[in-house]
């Protein structure tokens, strides 16, 4: 797919279709349209009891946007648990350029001043569409992925798409759900408008994700 572009990676989201490399070093991106489609709902994420300890402590700089590029290249990196990853470099160079267009987003996790984790992902309408996080330190993804999700509840957000649903998404109520329910979905979340800076840096995600669910 030598003709890819933002433009066409932008229309190919908005109809539930997502490209992905075969490897790091593979040049060749392949359109991914999956039979069963994972989404994260927004109303009913889990923050297991650890993990809320671990938001709370403070222990990582949560920024957004600040570092788009390296969390990219973060999330292509082997590491312990993956020998390589489906993230080439011209997937890095379309991603970059949806970031430049206020269409794809990171959310880092700091600490000391080193990138210690986070995740990366696209923003059409109220659909965010997330494509891949990665750690350095323990849990730090999982400390962003709760920054996210206060993110995209406070901006209005319909839609959380994960892509497929692993067992480690499992534990925050990732569910699958069928590719014409997922579109129905998509179709309504895309139609409508959203923000994704509307809670501000520094706003205690679990707080803020608490009261939503009291008023709910």
């Amino acid at each position: 797919m030598s003709d890819i572009d933002a433009d066409v990676l932008l229309r190919a989201y908005s109809y539930g279709v997502f490209p992905m490399a075969e490897s790091r070093d593979d040049p060749e991106l392949y359109w991914i349209d999956p039979e069963k489609r994972g989404i994260l709902p927004l109303d009913a994420f889990h923050v297991p009891k650890r993990l809320r300890r671990r938001v709370r402590a403070g222990t990582f700089d949560i920024r957004i946007d600040t570092a788009f590029r390296e969390v990219m290249l973060g999330c292509a990196d082997a590491g312990p648990d993956r020998e390589g990853t489906w993230i080439n470099d011209r997937i890095v160079a379309l991603y970059c350029e949806l970031h430049e267009r206020g269409h794809a987003h990171s959310v880092e996790a700091w600490r000391e001043g080193r990138l210690a984790g986070g995740l990366y992902g696209v923003s059409i309408g109220a659909a965010f569409f997330g494509e891949s996080m990665f750690s350095r330190e323990t849990d730090a993804s999982k400390v962003a992925l709760v920054h996210l999700v206060a993110r995209l509840v406070a901006g209005g957000y319909r839609l959380l798409d994960t892509q497929f649903v692993t067992e480690h998404l499992q534990q925050f109520g990732a569910v699958e759900i069928s590719r014409d329910a997922y579109r129905a979905r998509l179709f309504e979340a895309t139609a409508e408008q959203a923000d994704f800076y509307s809670l501000p840096e520094g706003a205690p995600p679990l707080e803020f994700l608490q009261s939503v669910t009291h008023k709910s």
